[in-house]
């Protein structure tokens, strides 16, 4: 039987890596996310709005470790940030009054994670 070894999509550590300032990646916020991110495909986790709207308020900042999908609703405002995002996730989220940033504008604007929900 063949093991399997842990394999990443080439370039997606690097890509999230580059969007965020080399000062930032210390502190310990900014290492689960690039601890994240360096998880095999197969085991990158997948967040539905349904999810996100239960366990968030109006007004939170949220980011997510992987995918935002968009099954369900949501029904308050958001500031979010994830990996990537769904065709459909990104028009409820933007239907809701919600703010999507980039990784680049999240680490600009929450440097140290302070106040922020890590969902998935």
């Amino acid at each position: 039987m063949v093991s399997r070894t842990k394999t990443i999509k080439p370039g997606f550590r690097n890509m999230i890596l580059s969007q965020i300032p080399v000062k930032l990646r210390k502190k310990r916020f900014w290492r689960k996310i690039i601890e994240e991110a360096e998880r095999s495909r197969r085991s990158r986790r997948v967040v539905n709005l349904y999810k996100i709207d239960r366990l968030t308020d109006d007004g939170d900042v949220v980011y997510v470790v992987g995918k935002v999908l968009g099954a369900g609703e949501l029904s308050h405002q958001l500031t979010i940030s994830a990996f990537s995002f769904s065709k459909k996730a990104y028009e409820k989220i933007k239907k809701a009054g919600g703010t999507i940033l980039t990784i680049a504008e999240f680490a600009e604007k929450y440097p140290n994670g302070r106040n922020v929900k890590i969902i998935g």
